[in-house]
């Protein structure tokens, strides 16, 4: 509660497209999309270098009727802001259970419905229906472990984007996708904290 009120403040995203606040911050409905966040335990409040990356690449792109997945979904940013931005459903998973409980309340307070929320780790997409996106902010390692779990559930043409690791990492989880048949469409960093999107073919 403490860390919530002194350290979390509003941020803007997307140059100016973008607004995420708490819910005991101001609103500023005068701005194209405001997403409230309440962080709790959960990770992603959009002020590290890892989310910040994934949310411009979601205020960049065109997400209208996407099916989306969101990996180590944390408070349910990513997912949120592609629901907000057009896409037409979304799983969210994570293995926290504090997450899975701050989903819920996240996607109440803006007002958006989220098909499947799973406390679980990537075993649990085992059958799932193909994704047009999946997003994947997590550690290099985990990411390495899971991506051929991403490339079983991904539809032709999908685009998985992965943050959460340093720029020497990438050329690591570039060559992972390679084997798997995902080849590099963009690579951004911010701050040494990189983002990769990987397409299939």
């Amino acid at each position: 509660e403490e860390w919530e009120k002194n350290y979390f403040q509003p941020i803007l995203l997307g140059e100016g497209q973008c607004l995420i606040r708490a819910p005991f911050h101001e609103p500023q409905p005068e701005l194209p999309l405001e997403i409230i966040i309440s962080p709790k335990m959960a990770f992603g409040t959009g002020n590290h270098e890892t989310t910040s990356l994934i949310c411009s690449w979601l205020l960049g792109h065109d997400l209208r009727g996407l099916r989306v997945l969101d990996m180590g979904c944390g408070t349910g940013i990513l997912g949120i802001i592609a629901l907000k931005r057009g896409a037409g459903s979304l799983t969210a998973i994570d293995i926290d259970p504090w997450a899975y409980e701050n989903v819920q309340e996240n996607a109440s307070l803006n007002n958006v419905s989220i098909d499947e929320i799973i406390c679980g780790d990537a075993s649990t997409l085992e059958g799932k229906a193909p994704y047009d996106l999946i997003l994947a902010n997590i550690t290099r390692n985990i990411l390495l472990e899971d991506m051929p779990r991403y490339r079983a559930v991904m539809a032709p043409g999908a685009r998985l984007v992965l943050s959460g690791f340093y720029e020497e990492d990438a050329p690591q989880l570039i060559a992972r996708g390679a084997e798997l048949g995902l080849s590099l469409v963009s690579q951004r960093s911010r701050q040494r904290w990189t983002s990769l999107e990987l397409q299939l073919a």
